[in-house]
């Protein structure tokens, strides 16, 4: 795959890997053996940039990631995350300074490294002010255990007077063809201040890749995607016009729909990552062939013009999670 840059010089390949779903918030866990081999095989393939958290499991996905990725520690980029209240996010927030030096020591041993290369405030936390989080990752870096500061979900009040403490090399974001918010007014800031994107949930929790129509139920308690309004069955069903559209464009190009989805994506600037996950070999290598689907201009325009004819239904959060977005 080709080379990405995010922020000041952070090279990764154009798609990384979210591990969340291999033990968390996506229904049963993955056997243990075939989730190692299945982050074994993204690297085989060609992905760099792998993205998991404490509160993963919690704490197990950590140590699949570390396990998996430690005979080729020195070829790959690591990030994970701080942020809740003993690393269980229905606890709350927490990013007191003592804490985030807790969360790197115990994330250290789990990923079986020495550094974390991207160390992410998962959540904002109003309690503390963030220059006092920004300072501390500062220091982390100072001190070799970290190598770059990342967000997510943050708002620009937040990004801007962070960034002023410690550069952010990225800001991690929902970002995908039916969910485009941060184009307005996040994108432009991130710009100018040299921050890159890193974009999860970039094929809509599973609806862009048209397999999932009004009738997929999430049985499985496990499966977060029940509380995700935009996927309840009504909207799903009354989305089915963002499918169809991309249906179009991947019949044309002998494509699948989650291929466009993501090439889509990689069109709209040089400093945008997504990190796709999945369970499934297949689904792994369809991923990563996205990166060989090159949209043209009046390909990506259709796509566009399309879209703005389209009202998308449902909003992302609900409750406690919404509340947690942009700050």
């Amino acid at each position: 795959m080709r080379t990405r840059i995010l922020g000041r010089g952070l090279a990764v390949a154009e798609i990384g890997y979210g591990c969340m779903g291999l033990d968390h918030h996506r229904g049963p866990a993955v056997d243990h053996s075939d989730a190692i081999a299945l982050i074994r095989s993204a690297f085989d393939q060609g992905v760099t940039h792998f993205d998991t958290a404490e509160t993963y499991g919690p704490f197990t996905n950590e140590a699949l990631v570390g396990e998996a990725l430690e005979p080729v520690r020195d070829e790959v980029v690591i990030a994970t995350k701080f942020g809740f209240r003993e690393g269980q996010q229905d606890l709350g927030l927490d990013s007191r300074p003592e804490r985030i030096r807790l969360v790197a020591e115990a994330s250290l041993k789990r990923l079986r490294t020495d550094r974390i290369d991207i160390f992410y405030q998962h959540r904002v936390d109003p309690a503390v002010p963030i220059e006092d989080v920004a300072g501390t990752v500062r220091d982390l870096i100072a001190e070799g255990k970290v190598g770059h500061f990342g967000l997510s979900e943050a708002g620009l009040d937040t990004i801007r007077r962070a960034h002023q403490v410690q550069p952010v090399t990225v800001l991690q974001s929902e970002y995908s063809l039916w969910w485009r918010e941060p184009e307005e007014l996040l994108m432009p800031v991130l710009a100018k201040l040299g921050i890159g994107l890193v974009a999860f949930s970039p094929l809509g929790r599973g609806f862009l890749t048209g397999r999932m129509d009004e009738t997929v139920s999430f049985d499985d308690p496990n499966d977060s995607r029940k509380n995700n309004p935009i996927l309840s069955a009504e909207n799903r069903l009354a989305n089915q016009a963002v499918i169809d559209l991309v249906n179009d464009v991947a019949q044309r190009r002998g494509a699948t729909p989650a291929q466009v989805s993501l090439a889509w994506l990689l069109t709209r600037g040089s400093s945008i990552v997504p990190i796709p996950g999945t369970t499934k070999p297949i689904r792994l290598a369809e991923n990563i062939a996205a990166a060989e689907v090159e949209l043209s201009d009046e390909e990506v325009a259709e796509i566009d013009r399309r879209f703005a004819a389209i009202e998308v239904r449902g909003e992302r959060f609900s409750g406690s999670l919404a509340a947690g977005t942009a700050r």
